[in-house]
């Protein structure tokens, strides 16, 4: 029982890239603050994946580093929040399964590569799922998730600058979290993991901050954290987890954050016709970019 706490705790703070299961449960403490409910999803989808991991033969260092755990708590997270039917619980739940299974043959299909799964099971997997409300009455999306035509859109950058909430609400947005108690917690859970963690995520929060400003990015999605999360989780990518033998990893990791601040912009302008978030797509991109790269170009 202590071991699967342990791991389950380990695949929530996978999420930002982490193996550490206290900060884990520091995560999970954030989003229980922000959501009461959220918070038991968020443990329930971890469990999920971690046993069928488990249960499911994979390697077993795989298995307890949490690696089988962070895509399925992503998958819950983000059908508890962006379905509406009252038995999106389940859906999520069935989802987080799914995200294993998912993050599995991804793992298969790229082993050969060197390039890392991430989020991808995560993003394709809700995407995919989102897009069936429109053929299947059981799954019903959210009115927050409304189609728009790109012929009728029209960019307002207008709204006030709150920089103090833009320095937090990056690093709640990996977690579809707005609150800035919960905010300041998950930069503890990254602090507490190590301090460099903790400086690469402000210094890439910082960099998504005054390149989507100084772009003339909506002021509103800015200081909500919608430009700051990707950002966050690519530098962390580029410069800690994954920097390889690479000396300029603080450089190449304040560029990969600046890139995903267009790319951010690109890819949600491509999901405005069908209601989709972007989700941690520009990330995915970005981080993808910067490794493969460096197969070529070891010295960035």
């Amino acid at each position: 029982m202590s071991w699967l706490v342990r791991t389950s705790l380990k695949g929530i703070s996978q999420v930002i890239l982490i193996e550490n299961a206290v900060s884990g449960f520091i995560i999970l403490a954030a989003i229980t603050i922000a959501s009461y409910s959220l918070g038991i999803i968020t443990l329930l989808s971890s469990i999920v994946g971690t046993l069928i991991g488990k249960l499911g033969g994979a390697e077993e260092q795989s298995v307890n580093q949490g690696l089988y755990g962070y895509n399925s708590v992503l998958t819950g997270m983000a059908l508890s929040l962006f379905l509406s039917s009252d038995d999106r619980w389940l859906i999520a739940i069935a989802g987080a399964a799914v995200a294993a299974l998912f993050t599995a043959a991804m793992v298969h299909f790229m082993r050969q590569s060197g390039i890392p799964v991430l989020t991808f099971p995560f993003i394709v997997l809700t995407w995919f799922l989102l897009l069936t409300t429109y053929r299947l009455v059981t799954f019903k999306i959210s009115p927050e998730l409304t189609p728009q035509s790109l012929s009728n859109w029209t960019l307002n950058i207008k709204g006030e600058t709150n920089w103090l909430d833009g320095a937090v609400n990056g690093i709640g947005q990996i977690f579809f979290l707005d609150n800035t108690l919960s905010g300041v917690l998950l930069f503890v859970a990254v602090f507490w993991a190590g301090w460099r963690l903790g400086v690469y995520a402000i210094i890439g929060n910082l960099a998504a901050l005054l390149t989507s400003y100084g772009l003339g990015g909506e002021h509103s999605l800015i200081f909500m954290g919608l430009y700051g999360y990707n950002a966050i989780l690519t530098i962390l990518a580029v410069s800690i987890v994954f920097n390889g033998d690479s000396k300029h990893v603080l450089i190449t990791g304040i560029i990969a954050a600046c890139l995903t601040v267009p790319i951010t912009a690109s890819v949600v302008t491509w999901l405005l016709p069908y209601g989709l978030p972007a989700l941690t797509m520009p990330f995915v991109l970005c981080t993808w970019i910067f490794l493969g790269a460096r197969k070529v170009l070891p010295s960035i």
